[in-house]
């Protein structure tokens, strides 16, 4: 089968911050469904094992799309490069929701999707991110989450620590990988005290009646499996996929130099597609 793919596509939300986004799909003539996945903290569309990700969807009759959030540090010169550190201090989960509006208003006019199949995932951070936009957006009907988190208040400091921050402005920390002095500006937190009903995961979880797929490694030390848990608790629709051993990135990891998944990640992708062409069959049969 052969794919299309479109790199590097610009995104422009009304009055803000253009940033990229790429579309994986088959090359035939019939509509297809439009899934869109959402980076974590520290993360963007080229990480890792990303690409061959996409590829697998596209295989698989999808059309798939990630992006780059417009305040991750990535530049359009280097996508893959934490290269804007300004802008990375500068980004909120206010921001983070208007670009993910921004990718989903570009692609629903796309003739090649099928605006009745619509379906959302997000890793880490982007699964909290992806959570309140299921909730909000009823154009979405399905929902996965990778490692995702179920509190974006409980990653604040506190005490002492907040009030360091709020004094000084901003508050580093270290990237892993690059040794980059990663900044955040105090505007972050005060963007989430302004928009805390918003940006509650619990209570988007809880009042979301889509269908909804929770993975999660046993082995993840950046976000622990209780709040896999948590999640399964709250959603009124879900199935819980608990992978033994699976790392945080599901073994994935940046640079990625080999030309296949890394089993774990492989695994869940296959366990995702099986859940959406499931979850299309069940939708359509009640329609």
């Amino acid at each position: 089968m052969k794919i299309n793919i479109d790199k590097n596509l610009k995104i422009q939300p009304v009055g803000a911050r253009s940033f990229l986004a790429d579309a994986f799909y088959p090359e035939n003539s019939v509509k297809l469904p439009l899934v869109i996945f959402a980076h974590g903290y520290k993360g963007y569309k080229d990480w890792g094992a990303w690409n061959l990700m996409a590829e697998k969807f596209a295989e698989a009759g999808f059309f798939f799309v990630k992006f780059n959030f417009s305040h991750n540090g990535t530049t359009f010169e280097n996508p893959s490069d934490f290269d804007d550190l300004d802008a990375f201090g500068n980004n909120n989960y206010s921001k983070e929701m208007l670009d993910y509006d921004a990718v989903l208003n570009h692609f629903y006019t796309h003739p090649r999707i099928d605006v009745d199949k619509i379906a959302l995932i997000g890793h880490s951070r982007g699964g909290g991110i992806s959570i309140i936009k299921a909730f909000e957006d009823e154009r979405v009907k399905l929902l996965v989450t990778l490692a995702s988190v179920s509190n974006f208040k409980s990653r604040f400091p506190r005490d002492e620590r907040l009030e360091k921050w709020k004094d000084s402005g901003v508050m580093f920390s270290e990237n892993g990988r690059t040794k980059q002095q990663m900044p955040h500006f105090y505007q972050f937190y005060e963007d989430f005290k302004e928009n805390e009903d918003r940006f509650n995961i619990q209570y988007c979880a809880q009042h979301l009646e889509k269908p909804v797929l929770i993975i999660h490694g046993t082995d993840d030390d950046a976000v622990k499996e209780k709040e896999a848990l948590l999640l399964q608790n709250w959603c009124k629709n879900t199935e819980l996929f608990m992978m033994n051993d699976a790392n945080h990135t599901f073994g994935a990891k940046e640079p990625w130099a080999e030309d296949h998944l890394p089993p774990d990640l492989e695994t869940a992708v296959q366990k995702i597609i099986h859940f959406i062409r499931e979850k299309w069959q069940e939708i359509q049969s009640n329609d």
